[in-house]
C-alpha cells in the first residue's frame, strides 16, 4: 500500500494512512504529533500506565514504518489494552487495515477515531484514502479539498500531494476543463514531482505509455530520494496506471 498512509503519521497517511513524504515534511505532515489520546481520561491513568501506553504506541508507529504490519497490530493491542480510547491508535489501525487491503475494517477504525477528534485533518486524510483506493472519487475529492487550505504553507510536499489527488479525482469525475488547467498549473521549476506526474497521467489517458514513462524518469532522475518518488508512484498502482505487488487496478477494488 502507499506509503503515504497517515497513521500517526504518516502518515499523510496513510490516511494508509501514510502512509503515509520526505523526512523534512514529517513534523509538518498532519498524524506526526497532532493526534492526541482523549484528554479527560488519559491523564487519569497510573503514570506507569501512561509510560507503558507511549511505548508500545511508539513501537507500533515504528513498525509500521517498516511494514511489519502484523506486529504492529500486536502493539496496538497491548496499547489499547491500557487505554482504548485514543484517536491515534484507531488511526494506526486504520492505517495497519488499509495496508492489508481490508477496507471495511479500516473505515470503521478511521471512523470511530474520528468520533473521539472531530475534524482532525490527519484521520480524515486517511479517509479520504480509503475512499481513494475504493473509488469512490467524488467522496474522495470532498475531503481532499477540504484539507487542502488547513496544510501549512510550509509543506509544499504535503499540499502537492494533496493537490495531485484532487486532479486524479476530477479526472475520474470527467471534470475535463479543470484538469487541463490543473496539469499546466506547476512547471518544472516547482519543488514536487507535480509537474512530472500530472503529465504522466496526461500520457497514460492517451494510451502513450513510452511517453508517461518517461515522465516518470524524469521525475525519478529529480526527485533521488525515493521517500519523495514512493508515495507519487504508488497514487498510481491505486489508480491502476502502474503494476503493483497486488496487480494495480484490480488491488484497488479488493475489499475485506
Amino acid at each position: 500500500m502507499k506509503q503515504f498512509l497517515i497513521p500517526c503519521l504518516l502518515l499523510l497517511s496513510p490516511l494508509h494512512a501514510q502512509e503515509k513524504i520526505a523526512a523534512t515534511d514529517e513534523d509538518n505532515s498532519p498524524g506526526q504529533s497532532d493526534l492526541q489520546t482523549n484528554q479527560k481520561d488519559f491523564p487519569n491513568l497510573s503514570e506507569e500506565d501512561r509510560t507503558k501506553f507511549t511505548e508500545h504506541l511508539s513501537e507500533a508507529s515504528r513498525l509500521f514504518q517498516q511494514k511489519r504490519i502484523f506486529e504492529c497490530l500486536d502493539e496496538i493491542s497491548d496499547a489499547e489494552a491500557i487505554f482504548s480510547q485514543s484517536a491515534e491508535l484507531l488511526n494506526l489501525r486504520g492505517s495497519c487495515y488499509v495496508e492489508m487491503r481490508a477496507f471495511d475494517k479500516a473505515m470503521v477504525a478511521l471512523s470511530e477515531a474520528l468520533k473521539i477528534s472531530p475534524n482532525n485533518d490527519s484521520i480524515q486524510f486517511n479517509i479520504g484514502e480509503v475512499y481513494f483506493v475504493t473509488k469512490e472519487w467524488q467522496k474522495a475529492h470532498d475531503i481532499f479539498k477540504e484539507i487542502l487550505p488547513k496544510i501549512p504553507t510550509n509543506n509544499i510536499s504535503l499540499s502537492r500531494f494533496v493537490e495531485f489527488k484532487i486532479f486524479l479525482c476530477k479526472l475520474k469525475l470527467n471534470q475535463n476543463d479543470e484538469i487541463t488547467i490543473l496539469a499546466q498549473k506547476y512547471d518544472f521549476l516547482d519543488d514536487s514531482p507535480y509537474h512530472y506526474f500530472a503529465q504522466a497521467t496526461l500520457a497514460y489517458e492517451k494510451k502513450n505509455i513510452v511517453e508517461a514513462e518517461e515522465w516518470l524518469g524524469r521525475a525519478s532522475r529529480i526527485f533521488q530520494d525515493p521517500r519523495i518518488i514512493a508515495p507519487w508512484r504508488d497514487t498510481f498502482v491505486e489508480f491502476g496506471y502502474i503494476d503493483g505487488f497486488y496487480g494495480g487496478e484490480e488491488a484497488a477494488t479488493t475489499k475485506n
